[in-house]
């Protein structure tokens, strides 16, 4: 029996020899030299000859170990070493298609993440409304559902640019974003119900967690295409994502998309929470405040290449595909530039996959790298017009003292030695 199966090995070894002595790797992208006597395709691996793990040894899915370092990150410049209000930064680099896995999802929370017992939940809606209603979560899923997908990105996410470039790291500079799929119901259906008073024109979104963060809303935006949603991705919300009900403003300040939502009340007249009018203003060069700059501008990166995914793996004349995620909270994405001279020169990058709105969409660039040093940005534009600015064009707008809304065009250095820079392209 041993001898026959070691001859069965021997064989094996022979095909997968002439196999691998006869393979050219034509046409493919970046390609690795295969050779004949590699161990790894010659040698039966260890996980080929004994039983893997049981089906029930993970009832709830886990990642493989070898993706351990694909997490969210934190960092005390971003939380004053409060981690109860604090962000948790999303590996965008290490994402592919368009959806992120609920694991890996942005978490912003002001007073940690709250764990409320489905059981107990009620979302109290009054106001100007002719019937003050008080819903459990299951009544709300009695409502028709639906499945949207959409963006949600932290107004301060490209803060750590505000004067000039402060993190090597795509994760830490533009990780306060995320994308997924949810579930649930527009809420105008549900204040169809309720009855909204003549006269009525804005919305109070406040959670139930211990920071009772509230966010005022236009009821225009609200009766348009907001949501109060349970599910994410297939599945219940996790509790730092709002379990068990959390609001959706698709394109808008991810602020708005109030978690554990509690309560909403119906006005003639915008609230004046403190935090509302103190934080997320938008100042500006002549001194004055922008109050309220809900959209999400027009913006995109390249995420590979990137600092945390360089080319130092690459030869000259290697063919990669630089690859990338554009978004617009005013729409679809009509198109992406890259430029691999600062912006001095531009090419049409090729948009892939779904072009969904108030969505991100990837796009990309087949190109053959001879190993020089590139400038490499990516400039996207919308349906209805809006152009991702220049640095000197944001600031020459909007200053450097605001932390908000920072959406020019990035640029990464790629030496020739692949490495991959942060930097800011001035004129």
């Amino acid at each position: 029996m041993k001898r026959e199966i070691d001859n069965k090995r021997e064989s094996r070894r022979g095909f997968l020899k002439n196999i691998a002595a006869s393979v050219v790797a034509a046409g493919t992208l970046a390609p690795s030299l295969l050779k004949a006597d590699d161990p790894n395709l010659i040698e039966e691996p260890e996980w080929g000859k004994k039983l893997g793990l049981p089906v029930d040894k993970y009832l709830y899915g886990q990642p493989s170990p070898y993706e351990h370092n694909v997490v969210r990150r934190v960092h005390e410049l971003l939380s004053s070493g409060d981690m109860y209000a604090s962000v948790a930064m999303c590996p965008i680099h290490e994402l592919d298609g368009i959806i992120t896995p609920n694991g890996l999802f942005f978490n912003r929370c002001h007073g940690g993440v709250a764990i409320i017992d489905p059981n107990k939940y009620r979302l109290l809606i009054h106001g100007m409304v002719e019937k003050p209603l008080v819903l459990t979560l299951e009544d709300i899923k009695k409502y028709p559902s639906e499945s949207v997908i959409h963006f949600i990105e932290c107004p301060a996410n490209g803060s750590t640019e505000w004067r000039a470039p402060q993190f090597n790291t795509l994760q830490f500079l533009k990780g306060m974003m995320s994308q997924a799929e949810w579930t649930g119901v527009r809420l105008k259906h549900i204040l169809k119900d309720a009855g909204i008073k003549e006269g009525a024109k804005w919305v109070l979104a406040e959670g139930s967690d211990n920071s009772h963060m509230g966010r005022t809303i236009p009821l225009e935006k609200i009766l348009d295409d907001a949501m109060v949603v349970w599910a994410q991705n297939g599945e219940a919300l996790r509790p730092e994502q709002g379990y068990p009900i959390r609001l959706l403003v698709p394109g808008w300040e991810g602020n708005l998309n109030i978690k554990w939502l509690g309560r909403i009340e119906i006005g003639d007249k915008p609230w004046h929470a403190k935090e509302e009018t103190s934080k997320y203003t938008m100042l500006m060069p002549s001194g004055k405040a922008i109050r309220f700059f809900w959209p999400m501008e027009v913006n995109s990166v390249i995420t590979r290449p990137c600092p945390d995914k360089p080319w130092t793996h690459l030869k000259k004349g290697d063919v990669v595909e630089i690859e990338g995620l554009a978004w617009s909270g005013h729409g679809r994405i009509k198109g992406v530039d890259i430029s691999f001279d600062g912006g001095k020169n531009w090419v049409e990058a090729k948009l892939k996959g779904l072009v969904l709105p108030k969505a991100w969409t990837r796009f990309s660039y087949i190109y053959k790298w001879e190993g020089e040093p590139l400038l490499l940005s990516s400039r996207a534009y919308d349906e209805v017009g809006n152009v991702q600015p220049t640095i000197d064009q944001e600031v020459g707008k909007m200053g450097v003292e605001n932390i908000y809304h920072r959406n020019a065009i990035v640029t990464w250095e790629v030496k020739a030695n692949g490495e991959v820079h942060n930097v800011q392209i001035r004129s």
